[in-house]
């Protein structure tokens, strides 16, 4: 359900996905789910609307390395709580069911970051990586024979990350 034109009504959406997603955000995140997964603001709308929540100091970049991640301010909030019933009923509806059933999915997608490229030689080098808000958590590059291979890194990377975390740290750590 899309507002279209209520520059408003678009600020407080976005303010209200910050707010219940209880996580930094990358733009990339915002933009899929507010534009693509859902319709709730329109892509022409929604990158403005971010640059302008930004320079009015309703949402910060929590990092400081790597893609920035944004969080909602006190201002943010407050501004959100004396202007919430201006966004229907219905689309805060809508948008909690969906957060509530897609927080991690996004979290970890953001979270999770993969990359891969070929090299002179032919092989591929897959470069995966942790991010928390201030600083990479882990970072591997890792040369692999072959693009399949290298895809299928890519692929897993999401899924296995907090293993290969958990068993790096165990093997080094202890």
């Amino acid at each position: 359900m899309q507002i279209k034109g209520d520059a408003l009504v678009n600020k407080l959406i976005l303010l209200f996905v910050f707010d219940k997603m209880e996580v930094p955000l990358s733009e990339n995140t915002i933009l899929d789910m507010c534009c693509s997964s859902n319709s709730w603001i329109s892509y022409m709308d929604c990158k403005p609307i971010l640059v302008n929540l930004l320079k009015n100091s309703f949402i910060y970049n929590v990092s400081n390395q790597g893609e920035p991640l944004y969080s909602i301010t006190p201002d943010g909030r407050i501004c959100l709580a004396d202007f919430y019933v201006k966004i229907p009923s219905s689309l805060r509806e809508e948008i909690s069911i969906f957060v509530k059933n897609n927080r991690n999915k996004y979290r970890k997608r953001q979270d999770c970051v993969a990359d891969y490229y070929m090299n002179k030689d032919g092989t591929y080098t897959v470069y995966v990586k942790i991010l928390e808000p201030s600083q990479p958590m882990l970072e591997i590059k890792l040369v692999v024979a072959d693009r399949q291979t290298a895809k299928t890194v890519y692929k897993k990377w999401e899924e296995k990350a907090g293993n290969v975390y958990a068993t790096v740290y165990e093997a080094l750590v202890d």
